[in-house]
């Protein structure tokens, strides 16, 4: 009988299989990313897109880091959510959301495609869609994020279902970055984000809404959140 011949490198890898064996584990293949967002006809995939769409990934404008942009879908959600359940003293939902409703998905699609969430909107049957650039990048993303090992782009689009899908079964479990703010250059202010837009001099939402400084963390993501001015109860 011919006895099994093995070279150097078959005795290293037998060895190491037998040792496994002994030691009770096997060796298993790199782990790949496997991102995959729910659909956009639902509310959590809808709340999703906002999200992602609104937030800077690796090698876009306005990214800083993987915190900076999970902050900025934080903070993007909290403005959705205060506009339904934490209006000031002295302010009505319509004044500060453009609408009367408890629905995220209303706050996020009034006015229509260019309304207070550009691109965001409900067609004729009452369906929240987007238009077709947003679906387009999101897409791109997904791509890149399933690309190899599991790395930002694959953390940064979980995070955002994740944070969509908390929402959908009971709220925000996370604290609100400007909730706390109660002064902003000597004015008196309610605290919480109410708006958010791109950070530039130029873009401010007007009337009662304050601009929350670089100091209080008021620009993450490339945008810059604002907060409302207190009223005299």
């Amino acid at each position: 009988m011919i006895g099994a011949k093995f070279g150097k490198t078959s005795t290293i890898r037998f060895g190491l299989f037998l040792s496994s064996l002994l030691l009770g584990f096997t060796f298993v293949s790199p782990l790949h990313a496997e991102v995959k967002l729910k659909p956009s006809t639902t509310s959590s995939g809808y709340l999703a897109l906002l999200l992602v769409n609104e937030s800077p990934f690796p090698g876009e404008s306005g990214w800083v880091s993987e915190t900076d942009t999970k902050d900025t879908m934080l903070s993007i959600l909290w403005v959705c959510d205060n506009r339904i359940s934490n209006i000031p003293s002295g302010y009505r939902q319509s004044q500060v959301a453009a609408t009367t409703t408890n629905n995220i998905i209303d706050v996020i699609t009034v006015g229509g495609e260019k309304g207070q969430c550009d691109g965001f909107y409900r067609d004729a049957n009452g369906t929240p869609r987007t238009v077709p650039r947003i679906q387009k990048r999101v897409d791109y993303l997904t791509k890149i994020a399933n690309q190899g090992s599991p790395g930002k782009f694959a953390r940064l689009l979980n995070y955002a279902q994740g944070l969509a899908n908390a929402y959908n079964s009971g709220g925000i479990t996370q604290a609100e970055l400007f909730a706390r703010v109660t002064q902003i250059q000597q004015i008196p202010v309610t605290g919480r984000a109410y708006s958010w837009m791109t950070n530039s001099d130029t873009y401010s939402p007007g009337g009662n809404f304050v601009r929350i400084p670089d100091s209080k963390q008021g620009k993450l993501g490339g945008n810059r959140f604002f907060t409302l001015r207190k009223l005299d109860e």
